[in-house]
């Protein structure tokens, strides 16, 4: 690896520690992001995490208070795009039919995309606004 890109992944570790910490699980491969997203059974949630304002900003801290809902996922994964370049393309194969996004957030359940939150839906608006949306989706769907 070159002296810019070991910079580079330093400068970006504290954006995944903020994920990792609360309990997500890094997908970085293609057969990593497989292993999981074809699991049937359960629920799933998958954050396309990002450098970008809006997700740490936003989305990150959302994901934190989300959590602290009593309904939660059972499997909670991110890929980092733009880091893990191919197991984002990969994960976003499975949300068929929307444009790609990150940050994002995508709820699985019994292996089938039920619940989303796009950028748009992130962009703009507040951590509290980002994690009452994802509370309702887990109380939906988990």
């Amino acid at each position: 690896m070159s002296l810019e890109l070991d910079f580079y992944a330093m400068m970006v570790q504290p954006m995944r520690d903020e994920l990792t910490q609360i309990g997500f699980q890094e997908l970085k491969t293609p057969e990593e992001v497989d292993q999981v997203l074809q699991e049937k059974t359960g629920t799933t949630l998958v954050f396309v995490n990002s450098v970008c304002g809006c997700a740490g900003g936003i989305a990150r801290p959302a994901a934190a208070l989300a959590l602290e809902n009593e309904k939660k996922p059972d499997r909670l994964v991110t890929v980092f795009a733009g880091q893990d370049k191919e197991a984002t393309a990969r994960a976003r194969e499975y949300f068929e039919g929307y444009p790609p996004s990150s940050p994002s957030v995508w709820l699985m359940k019994d292996g089938k995309l039920v619940s989303m939150l796009h950028r748009s839906d992130i962009e703009g608006t507040s951590a509290a606004h980002v994690a009452d949306r994802m509370k309702e989706m887990f109380n939906q769907y988990c």
